[in-house]
């Protein structure tokens, strides 16, 4: 899947953790506390809904998770990449992927769920089975939009793991991984390939920018350092990623830092002057130029 970066551990949220996070002033928790918990929950998000506050600040879990939409719309950050959600839709979020969530709206209907993927290596062989699914990897294309005639069936298998859930059984879980991948294997037919044209070099290197961007951003923050990993120029990669995507290869950087710096800021207990060092800012006051030109507000005000 992904490589787990130890400079991650910082931004980390365990299934137990997520809820305070997401909702701290209510002290209303995102989970139904059974011993399944650790490895799996299920929740309606017209239940939850009016817990959250949007927008959402940065957050990376341990676990994967998605929401499928029945009603109503929601718009979601898969790291720097955004995605607006309708009904028949499925958002899915693998572990360690940092989620933003700008606005979700007030008739919204559905289901949200979490599972750690351990839950299958510990019963099947095989320990690469999610890699069959493309919305699952941590570079995948994270929405899947189901056609009319197969929303019952999904519905019916998320109806099961909610009950299932429910029972607090650790029993379950062998249903449990039995309905998930049944869902899994439904949803292929409808994934978006990730495959891109092999005559299109420019937007092959993009994505393999992108994906270099949150997994090397602590080890590299300098478009000359990531065109070297790359094996190209600096004006190579600005080129490419300029005609692919009308920004430059700065830009993506300075996205990707931006959206650390707040995982930290918002999920750590380190100094603003450690997440500068972090981060590539050695000099703390340059990092505050640069969080406040890119949101407007100092570092201090965004934690607070």
């Amino acid at each position: 899947m992904v490589n787990k970066n130890k400079e991650w551990q910082a931004t980390l949220l365990d299934p137990t953790a997520l809820g305070k996070f997401l909702s701290p002033e209510s002290g209303w928790e995102l989970q139904i506390l059974t011993p399944l918990h650790p490895w799996f929950q299920i929740n309606r998000i017209e239940v939850f809904r009016p817990y959250l506050k949007f927008p959402l600040a940065p957050h990376r879990k341990t676990v994967y998770d998605f929401l499928f939409l029945t009603a109503g719309t929601t718009t979601r950050n898969k790291g720097i990449d955004n995605y607006i959600l309708g009904s028949n839709s499925f958002f899915f979020l693998p572990a360690y992927q940092i989620l933003t969530s700008e606005a979700m709206s007030e008739d919204v209907r559905g289901y949200y769920c979490h599972f750690d993927p351990e839950i299958f290596n510990k019963k099947f062989i095989q320990n690469d089975l999610l890699n069959e699914f493309s919305f699952l990897k941590y570079n995948g294309h994270p929405v899947v939009t189901i056609s009319d005639e197969v929303v019952p069936k999904v519905e019916y298998l998320l109806n099961r793991l909610d009950e299932e859930y429910r029972t607090g059984r650790k029993e379950s879980l062998d249903l449990i991984r039995s309905y998930l991948l049944t869902l899994f294997y439904e949803l292929r037919r409808f994934s978006q390939s990730e495959d891109i044209s092999s005559n299109d070099s420019a937007a092959q290197l993009t994505q393999r920018y992108k994906e270099a961007l949150p997994q090397q951003v602590y080890t590299f923050q300098k478009v000359s350092d990531f065109a070297k990993f790359l094996n190209v120029s600096p004006n190579y990669l600005n080129r490419c990623v300029q005609r692919t995507m009308g920004k430059s290869a700065h830009d993506l950087l300075n996205e990707t830092m931006l959206l650390e710096s707040k995982a930290l800021l918002k999920q750590s207990g380190l100094s603003i002057s450690e997440i500068a060092y972090k981060v590539g800012k050695k000099d703390p006051s340059d990092f505050s130029r640069f969080f406040k030109a890119q949101t407007g507000m100092t570092p201090k005000e965004y934690r607070e």
